[in-house]
């Protein structure tokens, strides 16, 4: 997703990323990656339930949220969802699938 932003801010969407870290944790995180988008943080992991991103509490990897990406239009209603296998490729496909919203 970062390495396609320009893509993003010429088809006018907004990109934000949530993880279950503190405030202060992102703002690290996402100054030593170069993020250019915002990351919020959902400590609580209130978003996480929302949006089905907790893990169950004997995964492994409870700690952190699934990788899933929502597109969400102006309107408030979630178009796609992603369970994100190939970071890779995601921004692409969530690119194209933008770009047939927008037609």
């Amino acid at each position: 997703m970062r390495d396609k932003s320009k893509h993003y801010e010429e088809a006018n969407c907004t990109v934000l990323g949530i993880s279950f870290d503190t405030p202060a944790d992102n703002a690290a995180f996402r100054s030593a990656h170069d993020f250019p988008f915002d990351l919020l943080s959902d400590v609580d992991r209130t978003v996480g339930d929302l949006y089905m991103a907790v893990r169950d509490p004997d995964d492994a990897f409870s700690d952190y949220p699934k990788r899933i990406s929502y597109l969400i239009d102006t309107e408030g209603i979630i178009q796609r969802s992603y369970l994100v296998t190939d970071p890779g490729g995601h921004a692409d496909e969530v690119l194209a699938d933008l770009a047939a919203l927008q037609r």
